[in-house]
């Protein structure tokens, strides 16, 4: 199959890039900048955008929103040129899209929250869904927190865990909603070949867990304490108000991809933090 991706260099895009290879599949490569033709492709995975896991200033802010929602529109657009357009568009997504919202277990069909990066999640959504109205299956891939030795949040967590210096992040009591990355790619995979998957999938594990039992968890993992408790006014003091997406609970269940027909590699949390440490 032709396979066009975009953001091929992220840390998700790598690891999709070189699994579709290895089965035989010719992709096109582009980085995070907009992709200008499309032609001949059979489906269009679109992971392209600014990494959000940045102190908030109102620089950076804009650049979140325009790399996301400008993108997603140029591409749309170089989608209705193409001549031979593709079977289906896998556009990426952030469970950002629920905002914050505590005890409240969210699926597919909640509504979305509030905040800033909700917004962006909503834009973003919309500009992906245009491309339904050229005839083509629009998949948004609503993605947790993604665990994976070579990026993501896992790999900035390590240090401080490995040093016996890890511990909750405010109360501890926040849900955290994450997910394996052989399971976003696996799920990305599944979106492509199964006609059925349309509209929003949580890229989430089925077992969503507090922060606080997630930390003890690394800390088995890596066998090492994990007791040191992060306040909530040092995170929001570092970080600004890009420290809501550390101390905001989101319950996400991967409702949609589940009664799809979707199998997860790594539903439980311990047995897949000891997959990858």
């Amino acid at each position: 199959m032709n396979i066009t991706i975009t953001g091929a260099t992220g840390f998700i895009g790598k690891r999709l890039s070189r699994d579709l290879a290895a089965d035989g599949h010719s992709l096109e490569l582009a980085g995070r900048n907009p992709v200008e033709e499309v032609g001949g492709a059979q489906a269009v995975v679109h992971l392209a955008g600014a990494p959000v896991a940045q102190r908030w200033t109102p620089q950076a802010k804009r650049q979140i929103e325009e790399s996301r929602t400008m993108g997603t529109r140029n591409l749309v657009a170089a989608l209705a040129r193409a001549q031979a357009r593709p079977e289906v568009l896998i556009s990426a997504s952030a469970i950002g899209f629920y905002g914050d919202r505590g005890e409240e277990t969210l699926t597919e069909a909640s509504p979305a929250g509030g905040d800033f990066l909700a917004g962006v999640c909503v834009r973003w959504e919309a500009e992906a869904e245009r491309a339904a109205a050229l005839g083509i299956r629009v998949v948004k891939l609503r993605l947790g927190m993604v665990l994976g030795r070579e990026g993501g949040a896992l790999k900035k967590m390590l240090p401080p865990f490995r040093m016996g210096l890890g511990g909750p992040l405010g109360s501890g009591r926040q849900w955290m909603s994450w997910v394996h990355l052989d399971d976003v790619i696996g799920l990305t995979r599944f979106a492509i070949e199964n006609r059925g998957a349309t509209g929003a999938l949580n890229a989430t594990a089925p077992n969503p867990v507090r922060n606080a039992e997630f930390t003890r968890a690394l800390g088995r993992a890596l066998k090492r304490p994990a007791i040191v408790p992060v306040p909530a006014l040092a995170i929001r003091a570092l970080y600004g108000e890009m420290s809501e997406i550390l101390l905001a609970s989101q319950r996400v269940l991967p409702q949609a991809a589940l009664e799809a027909g979707y199998r997860f590699k790594h539903p439980e949390l311990e047995p897949a933090l000891e997959s990858l440490l």
